[in-house]
This record gives C-alpha cells, structure tokens and sequence, in this order.
C-alpha cells in the first residue's frame, strides 16, 4: 500500500506559529525515513489555528531537509495568482529537487472573503476560469504554446529536466471530470466532503483522457486518521480535533485544545451530534484497526494511494500516529 501525509500546519494551544511550522519540518523528515510516498502541505489564509499561507516557501525548507519522499502542495489555491508565476515558483523547485515536485491544483478561497479580496481581485470570475488557468499552466510546463500565442516565447525559468507533477485536487464531481479531461492525476479530499467519493472517483476514470502528463489515472483519497497504541488512547488524542472543528464552526478555535481542554468544552445536544457525525468521517483505533480499515478503503475506493492527515494537540502523538502506521503498512 502507498501511504502519504497532508500537512495542514495545526497550531495548538501550547504553540507559536513558528513552532507548528518547524513541526511540519518534523513531520516531512519523519515521512521521509518511514517510506511514506509523498508529503504535501495545504495553502490557508488568515485561517485561526493553520500556520502555513505560502507552501513553496515551506517546500523549499522541507526539500532542503529530507531526501526521498516527493513533496508538494495541497493545493496551491490557483485562482489567486497568474499560471506564470505559480510555473516558475515549482519549475524552480523541480530545479532543486529533482523528480521530487507535485503541484497540487485547488479552486478554493482557502479563507474568508475579506482575505480573498485582500489576496486577489474578480476570484469569482477566476474560479470559472479554473480549467482555462490550468491550460496555461500545462503550456508553460510543457512549452507548447502555439507559435502565435501571447506567451509562444516566454519560458518559466528555470526549465527543470523533469517538470513537477499537477494534480488536481477536489471533493466534486465537476473536480473529477476536470481532472478527467485534463489528463491529470485526481485526489479526492474524502476528509473534507460529506459525500462517498467512490462514485466521483469512478467517473473520473471512466472519464480519462489519456495527456502528455499521464497515460493512466491516478487516483489517491485523503482521509483524516488518528492511530495509537490503544484504542482508547487515538479517540482520547483525536478528541482534541473533533472539538476544535465544533469550535471552528463557531467562530472559535485560535488553537487545537489540549485534550484537558477539550474533555472540558460544554457542548449542545446539537454539537454533540455533529462531533459524533464527524468522528464517523475519521479513522481511529490502534495500529491493527488502522491497517484494517485502510485496507478495507483501498479496495472499497480502488485507488492507487491513500494520504492521511493528522490533527493532535501535542506534536509528538502526530509523529507516533504516522510511526504506528507506518510500522503495519510501509514495512
């Protein structure tokens, strides 16, 4: 089975944003020794409790510190830069990292509105544009434009011997069949969407048409796991993240609470129902549980890859999470 991590950069209570980003370092390095398959970091903007808004500039750090593991974002947010810019930014990567880059692709805001106008202008219209901008950015990959296009005799520079991989990342059907369209690899975000992925992943590759990026698709699906070496112990550390999400939902949630915290937090009836509807989304238990039920989804989903993110208050129950795994599945 390949494994891989998504890395959204928590900051818990007991941490400083510097702090939680040289976790994420921790966190890719771990990845690397343990053979996990790829490591990507997401893009947020003035989100409370997520410290990362620029995944190149970590990318670049984490690519310095380790050695194997392929790395990449999850997602560059495209609607809010020119292809251009965002094909330099990895080409560049792929310079320094060889054969190591995925560029993962979203058409979210990843914040509010207001950071949205602040970053960008006409996002809307740019998100309608979606398959447009990634026209462009494949040309500047491939450098393919036809002789009378604007950009025929622009090149993104540095042109790396082995360009960075795109990926398209969703949790629609409109997402699938873009990839499906585009020839690209699909990753379904099955940590963030209420819906069963399997049907959308199955169109996509009914759908797919093969592309000078990929012959066959690709799939991977991201859930959100919390592994120990008890049972007890994964829904006592993963009760820091339900939480958090209940808190989130309220305007709450600077941090990730403490599991103290967290135990604490008065909850409605309502919110209790949504915390036990959210956890039914998760995979918890200790090592055993966890092999079982990822390789129960591997067969159910048929992908090729399954990436897991983990959310914990203390660091160190996020590296063990990963070593647990990574003892019963990558060995």
């Amino acid at each position: 089975m390949k494994l891989s991590i998504l890395d959204q950069s928590p900051i818990s209570s007991k941490q400083t944003a510097q702090d939680a980003l040289y976790e994420s370092v921790k966190l890719a390095q771990l990845g690397d020794e343990l053979g996990y398959t790829r490591y990507w970091i997401a893009e947020h903007h003035d989100l409370k409790g997520l410290a990362c808004s620029a995944p190149e500039v970590m990318l670049s750090l984490i690519g310095s510190k380790t050695k194997r593991i392929r790395i990449g974002s999850g997602a560059v947010l495209l609607p809010h830069y020119k292809p251009f810019k965002i094909a330099e930014v990895f080409n560049m990567l792929a310079t320094l990292y060889p054969n190591r880059i995925d560029l993962g692709l979203g058409r979210a805001p990843g914040g509010s509105a207001e950071a949205t106008n602040a970053l960008s202008n006409n996002f809307l219209q740019k998100v309608y544009q979606f398959p447009e901008l990634i026209d462009e950015l494949l040309h500047f990959f491939n450098r393919d434009f036809p002789d009378d296009h604007d950009f025929s005799r622009v090149t993104a520079s540095p042109f790396p011997d082995v360009t960075p991989v795109p990926w398209i990342l969703g949790t629609s059907r409109k997402s699938a069949i873009l990839a499906a369209e585009k020839g690209l690899p699909y990753a379904f975000g099955q940590f963030m969407s209420e819906v069963d992925g399997k049907v959308i992943i199955n169109e996509y590759k009914n759908m797919f048409k093969p592309s000078k990026q990929l012959k066959n698709p690709q799939t991977l699906l991201t859930i959100t796991v919390v592994c120990a070496e008890t049972t007890e112990k994964a829904e006592e550390i993963a009760l820091s993240n339900l939480i958090w999400t209940i808190q989130k939902d309220k305007g709450e949630g600077d941090f990730v609470p403490s599991t103290e915290e967290a135990k604490n937090y008065k909850l409605t009836n309502i919110e209790k129902k949504k915390l036990e509807e959210r956890k039914g989304q998760m995979i918890i238990g200790n090592p055993q549980e966890i092999r079982q039920s990822l390789m129960d989804l591997q067969e159910k989903f048929d992908v090729d890859e399954i990436m897991i993110v983990t959310i914990t208050h203390d660091p160190e129950d996020r590296l063990n999470s990963y070593k647990l795994m990574a003892d019963v599945l990558l060995k």
